[in-house]
C-alpha cells in the first residue's frame, strides 16, 4: 500500500510535494483524489525534472475553495500556487479535472506554460453524458450520493482485485464532502469552458487516456489534438480513468517524449 506523501503548504493554503530537479512539472489531480494518485509518475519523472505534486483545493491536505466556485476560480486557484511556489514557466499535466484546470492555465495564463498534458481530459460532452454527469453533481449537493459508483466506470471488472483500485477506493471514501461537492460541480459545467482555446495554444500538447474510457473518450483526446497547435493523442488500450496508475510505465514513457519535446 502506498504511504501517504508528507506535505509542504504554499501561504495560499495549498498543499503539495516537491521532488527531484531541473525543469519544473506541475501534476494535479481529478476530483476526489489526492495527489498520492501521481506517485509513479513522480518517482520516475523526478529523476530529471524537478516535479511538484499539488491536492486540489479540498482534496487532500489543501485548503478548500468557497462553495459554488466554478472551473475558472480553479484556474486562478492554481496560477496563484505557481506564484507562491516561486515559479515562472512551468510544465503541466493533469488528469480529469486535474485536465481541465491545466487547459484553463494554457488559455489564461499562456506565458506561464511550456507544455501542457491532458490525461483522460473531458471534451465538449454529448448530450447524453451531459445529463448524466449534471444529475451527478445535484446527488452530490443533495448529499445523496454513492462515493463507489465512480469505481465502476473508472476501472475494469479484472482490475478491482489491484492495488490502483483499492487506493482510489480509499481515497474516495476519505475526502472532504463539502470540497468533493464543490470540485466536482465545477468539473461537471467545466468541458466547455476552455474548449475553443486550443487554436490559441502554441505548446507542444499531450492528451492521453484509456481506449476503454467511457466518459474521458478517446475520441475527444483526438478531437483537441486535432484542435491545437500541436497536439499528440496516446490512447492506450484496455486501460480506463486511472490510466497513470493502471498502466504506469506506458504513461511514464508518453509524458517523458512529451518533456523532451522543444517548445516553439
Amino acid at each position: 500500500m502506498l504511504a501517504t506523501l508528507h506535505r509542504s503548504r504554499t501561504r495560499g493554503g495549498a498543499a503539495y510535494v516537491d521532488r527531484g530537479r531541473g525543469e519544473p512539472l506541475l501534476l494535479i489531480h481529478g476530483v476526489g483524489m489526492r495527489l498520492e494518485a501521481w506517485a509513479p509518475q513522480i518517482a520516475a519523472l523526478a529523476r530529471d525534472h524537478r516535479v511538484i505534486a499539488v491536492d486540489m483545493p479540498g482534496h487532500g491536505e489543501s485548503d478548500r475553495l468557497p462553495r459554488g466556485s466554478q472551473l475558472p476560480d480553479f484556474v486562478d486557484w492554481f496560477a496563484t500556487t505557481l506564484d507562491d511556489l516561486g515559479l515562472g514557466a512551468v510544465n503541466v499535466a493533469g488528469h480529469s479535472m486535474g485536465a481541465l484546470i491545466s487547459v484553463g492555465l494554457a488559455a489564461t495564463h499562456p506565458d506561464r506554460i511550456r507544455r501542457v498534458a491532458l490525461l483522460n481530459g473531458v471534451y465538449r460532452r454529448s448530450p447524453e453524458a451531459r445529463a448524466a454527469v449534471e444529475q451527478r453533481a445535484a446527488a452530490m449537493r443533495n448529499s445523496d450520493f454513492d462515493r463507489e459508483a465512480p469505481l465502476g466506470r473508472w476501472f475494469s471488472a479484472d482490475e478491482v482485485d489491484g492495488e490502483a483500485y483499492r487506493l482510489t477506493r480509499s481515497w474516495l471514501m476519505h475526502n472532504d464532502p463539502e470540497g468533493y461537492t464543490t470540485a466536482y460541480a465545477a468539473f461537471a459545467a467545466g468541458d466547455t469552458v476552455y474548449a475553443d482555446a486550443w487554436p490559441r495554444i502554441q505548446v507542444p500538447a499531450l492528451f492521453l487516456t484509456g481506449g476503454d474510457d467511457p466518459n474521458s473518450t478517446p475520441l475527444m483526446s483526438r478531437q483537441m489534438a486535432q484542435a491545437a497547435v500541436n497536439g499528440r493523442c496516446l490512447v492506450i488500450d484496455a486501460h480506463r480513468h486511472m490510466v497513470n496508475l493502471t498502466a504506469p510505465e506506458q504513461v511514464n514513457r508518453a509524458m517523458q517524449e512529451w518533456l523532451e519535446e522543444v517548445p516553439a
